[in-house]
């Protein structure tokens, strides 16, 4: 490398850094980061729902299919960016569409979601058509159309009404052209060029309030929040500091909080939880919705309504019952169909939302329980600790087998732990799974299995434990459970994986977490505050190696 060369690429590499250290933290000391990359993410099927809801309200249901989403790095929210739309999928989003679009313009609904009326029912109307759509457009694509973009919804509309001599039926079709656009299905995010610092590009105001409203509310921008995007008030601290504060304190909030732990808990998997209803018959739909919702319920009101440490949610005995539940967890409840709050007596081995019918029953077989899916459930959902999956080699028959002389879990599973090629990652799982044995494949109560005493002891990385309620002593005093809940709300704030670039970032963030008392909102806020959300990467700087094969061309 010659002289002047170096000495460009580290004038390059001096800017950037300089660059960097300038976008972040906007006067809070938070370390540098280098941000990624803007996304392109499918809407999930809630967000969807929620959009729709709150344009339309319940007069509008949505009845459809959506194609699934794979999780990636534990979240959907992660996985939608790599989401496509099949063949399929096309179809059911018009379905949708065009089910939608009926509904709203349908003679008992129209004077609530129309702001005009045409001055002829049975013919195009340009300046009522672009009232409507423009309107309803700015909700579904989180920002104004373009001038060309209302244009092409009023000329379809207006073409679909002269056919068909309907003014509503055309609104229709331009509604229903909306709700099929990757503009409304795909969240979009754009750049513009950064003022303060020139080069590098930073989010517009849109993808600012867009990104910050599907993390605090898991739905679309509102008009408060389109507002202050369309003003210039996010990219200010104050005005963004205002609109976060606004926004935590709706109920909304707490909806977002559920959806959080819905997909870091991956809660969505009740939708195809199957139970052997002969080995438990008190399994019934109801109660597995209400698994669902018990949990969250927990959550909710333990983080936000009481403003709790995030680690005595391992520990809590504080709950909620209705009466499908009561059912399986064997307790009176008067009030059948409604929740009441319960707190498990100091003997019942139930301490924390790891021994939740909602944990133990989803992290099971239909027919029985399983200590390794729930040993693998707890490192990969509650700790962040990837386990790999299983080799093809791998023969369960010694522990699925009815007739083996091992009468218990704990005895089946003492043939992986021989195995070498099951040794490694059993070792990892079973001893957390065992100690929620005394809880079968329905999360029900049980001290024997198979008429053996059931051995509830464990270990996890080195703490050793007798039961239930020590396995949630052991979550608790884990680092890797706190680190892990900042890492997946970041991870699902700002919809994609955690870089390299951002490890002093998230090292901050954990520090923070531990100094406010592990205080999920102050988390929550101190994420949606930081100009870390928003930060995405600049272009490259050149490197040697691409200078050097310039200069060769």
């Amino acid at each position: 490398m010659s002289g002047a060369r170096g000495l460009r690429e580290f004038a390059a590499a001096f800017a950037a850094a300089f660059v960097l250290v300038g976008m972040s933290g906007c006067g809070r000391n938070e370390p540098v980061t280098e941000g990624g990359p803007v996304t392109l993410r499918l809407l999930t099927e809630a967000q969807y729902r929620n959009v729709i809801g709150d344009l339309f309200g319940s007069q509008v249901v949505v009845a459809g299919r959506f194609d699934p989403v794979v999780r990636t790095e534990g979240l959907l929210a992660v996985g939608a960016g790599s989401a496509t739309v099949t063949a399929s999928g096309i179809e059911h989003y018009s379905s949708l569409a065009r089910s939608i679009a009926t509904q709203v313009v349908a003679p008992a609904n129209r004077a609530l979601f129309v702001p005009c009326a045409p001055e002829k029912p049975k013919a195009a109307d340009d300046h009522c058509a672009a009232l409507f759509l423009g309107r309803v457009g700015r909700y579904l694509y989180r920002r104004p159309l373009s001038a060309d973009e209302l244009a092409t919804q009023v000329k379809i509309a207006g073409l679909a009404a002269a056919t068909r001599q309907d003014f509503y039926a055309g609104l229709a079709y331009g509604l229903q052209g909306m709700l099929e656009s990757p503009d409304f299905l795909f969240v979009s995010e754009r750049t513009e060029p950064d003022p303060r610092h020139p080069g590098h590009p930073r989010l517009d105001g849109f993808s600012r309030a867009t990104r910050l409203s599907f993390f605090l509310w898991n739905t679309g921008p509102d008009e408060a929040l389109l507002a202050a995007a369309e003003k210039g008030e996010l990219e200010t601290r104050a005005g963004l500091e205002r609109e976060v504060d606004r926004m935590m304190a709706s109920p909304r909030f707490k909806g977002g909080v559920r959806a959080f732990f819905t997909d870091m808990l991956g809660l969505d998997d009740f939708a195809t939880l199957e139970k052997d209803t002969i080995i438990f018959p008190a399994f019934s739909l109801a109660a597995a919705n209400d698994a669902r919702e018990q949990v969250l319920r927990t959550l909710v009101d333990e983080l936000v309504t009481r403003n709790g440490d995030y680690r005595d949610l391992f520990t809590t005995r504080r709950t909620f019952m209705s009466g499908p539940l009561g059912l399986l967890y064997r307790v009176p409840v008067s009030l059948p169909g409604g929740w009441v709050p319960y707190e498990y007596p100091v003997n019942d081995p139930r301490a924390g939302i790891q021994t939740s019918l909602s944990f133990v029953a989803l992290h099971s077989h239909p027919g029985k329980s399983s200590p390794t899916l729930r040993g693998k459930a707890i490192r990969e959902l509650l700790l962040c600790q990837k386990i790999p999956d299983p080799p093809s080699t791998v023969n369960f028959d010694q522990f699925n087998d009815p007739h083996s002389p091992n009468k218990t879990a704990r005895n089946r599973l003492k043939a992986h732990a021989v195995d070498p090629a099951c040794a490694g990652c059993h070792k990892l799982m079973d001893p957390i799974g065992l100690a929620l044995e005394n809880f079968d494949g329905a999360g029900q109560l049980r001290t024997s299995e198979n008429g053996e005493p059931i051995d509830t002891s464990g270990e996890l990385d080195g703490t050793k434990f007798a039961d239930a309620s020590g396995l949630g002593a052991a979550l608790r005093q884990d680092p890797a459970a706190t680190s892990c809940v900042v890492r997946r709300a970041f991870s699902y704030a700002a919809a994609r994986g955690i870089g390299r670039g951002e490890r002093d970032w998230m090292a901050y963030l954990e520090a923070k977490f531990a100094a406010s008392g592990y205080r999920l909102p102050e988390l929550i806020r101190r994420i949606a505050t930081s100009e870390a959300l928003y930060t995405v990467t600049s272009p490259p700087v050149m490197t040697a190696a691409a200078a050097r094969e310039e200069t060769k061309s």
